[in-house]
């Protein structure tokens, strides 16, 4: 496909008028004038600016099938009286059609790739290797009886998964490891889980102080050690790692995610609306901590509305500090795009550039509330909203483009997930 006369968002700021040709899964020229070549249908960019693609650090994809099922719970509440029950009752095929519904919703929302944690793993990658878009995939190891990790379940799927999943599509499926939590499993089992990582050569993906409760019944059961410096005394944080939430960390944590390269998933929706808090990123930029934005799950959110994370991460950042100053939009962009990328070890993703892979998203800029421009990244970042997005692209192949969704039969998809949700409520 060849981008015609668009606006383009580079690392370098908006660039007006551009061509950017697609050739198979990547970019490969952004120039002012028309590139020779041929490269496939010819859109028009008028009105229109090239986004990268969103990057959910963040998020439980198959819980589309429980959008709005606990509502009004602090966390504990919400997941021991609702979630759990509900989740025990879905099957692989349950999960394989609510992934679908989510990828559906992430296209529609300019997400072409997410750090995700659930099971039925290779459920979850047969719907994205079918769909087209990308995901780091794991499943939340928890383990409340000590058991040895070897006889967990989720240990031995985790592992076939890397067997049979990493790299897959050329390379838009990859496989991390996963603990869900300090308060959901042992030291042992994170300090095994931790090795495993290491053995496969596995990014790692886990839950971090994401209440004040779990952060603090974690200091009391280990010696006045929080949950950052818990899981990097098991070896935890010695893979690549993403650490959602984090919205408890003290001092002494922001230094050890910096110290070990881990990214934070910050999750501003979910967290407000389970008064879980609010993230520190003044103190985690200072520190020099990668800070990526993920949706957690529809469950929580309720949407995978990426701009809206981006314009909450915004807001509460500047609300909840009494410093309007903190943060700016082109920080809030990066977190959504480059910094989740790089979060999941996709180097060549996240940013319009020659070479990268084209992971795009079109966003109509021309719409009244677009208008008038004073700076275009204020506008996307304060006034845009996820349905002004008309087209999403992953690797040159789209997702979706003017209601249409092309790798995927979305009325079949709605259908099964519905059809999902009263079996189980049925059944609860």
């Amino acid at each position: 496909m060849l981008f015609s006369n668009i606006a383009v968002l580079t690392p370098k700021g908006v660039r007006e008028h551009q061509y950017v040709a697609v050739e198979g899964a990547r970019i490969a020229r952004i120039s002012a004038e028309r590139p020779i070549g041929t490269y496939g249908e010819t859109y028009d960019g008028r009105g229109k600016l090239l986004l990268p693609g969103f990057v959910n650090a963040h998020s439980h994809t198959p819980m589309t099938l429980l959008r709005g099922y606990g509502e009004n719970l602090a966390l504990s509440d919400w997941l021991w009286r609702k979630i759990f029950p509900f989740e025990a009752h879905m099957t692989g095929k349950d999960i394989y059609w609510a992934t679908l519904l989510g990828i559906a919703e992430m296209a529609r929302y300019g997400i072409t790739s997410t750090t995700d944690m659930y099971r039925e793993l290779d459920h979850m990658a047969r719907a994205f290797a079918e769909s087209g878009a990308k995901i780091n995939l794991s499943n939340g190891v928890t383990n409340f009886d000590a058991s040895p990790y070897d006889a967990l379940g989720a240990a031995r799927e985790a592992r076939a998964a890397v067997r049979d999943w990493q790299g897959a599509e050329d390379g838009r499926i990859a496989i991390d490891l996963a603990l869900h939590a300090e308060y959901t499993s042992d030291e042992a089992t994170a300090r095994a889980l931790a090795e495993e990582a290491g053995r496969l050569s596995c990014r790692v993906h886990v839950h971090v102080s994401e209440t004040k409760k779990e952060h603090e019944e974690c200091k009391a059961r280990h010696g006045g050690r929080t949950p950052a410096r818990y899981l990097a005394d098991a070896g935890l944080f010695d893979s690549p790692a993403t650490a959602a939430h984090c919205v408890w960390l003290e001092a002494e944590d922001f230094d050890i995610l910096r110290e070990k390269g881990v990214t934070v998933g910050s999750c501003p929706k979910s967290n407000l609306k389970l008064a879980s808090g609010v993230f520190d990123a003044r103190q985690a930029l200072a520190k020099g901590v990668l800070v990526a934005l993920g949706t957690d799950s529809v469950a929580s959110n309720n949407n995978l509305n990426m701009l809206e994370e981006v314009r909450f991460f915004l807001l509460a950042q500047k609300g909840f500090s009494g410093d309007p100053t903190l943060l700016t939009p082109t920080q809030a962009l990066f977190a959504a795009t480059r910094a989740g990328a790089l979060a999941q070890g996709r180097e060549d993703c996240g940013a319009v550039v020659e070479g990268y892979r084209a992971d795009l998203v079109v966003l109509d800029a021309a719409l009244p509330a677009m208008r008038p421009v004073h700076d275009m990244l204020h506008n996307v970042a304060y006034a845009a909203s996820g349905s002004d997005i008309v087209l999403t692209m992953c690797d040159g192949k789209v997702l979706y483009k003017d209601g249409v969704y092309p790798t995927m039969d979305i009325e079949r998809v709605v259908f099964e997930v519905e059809k999902s949700r009263k079996r189980v409520v049925d059944a609860l």
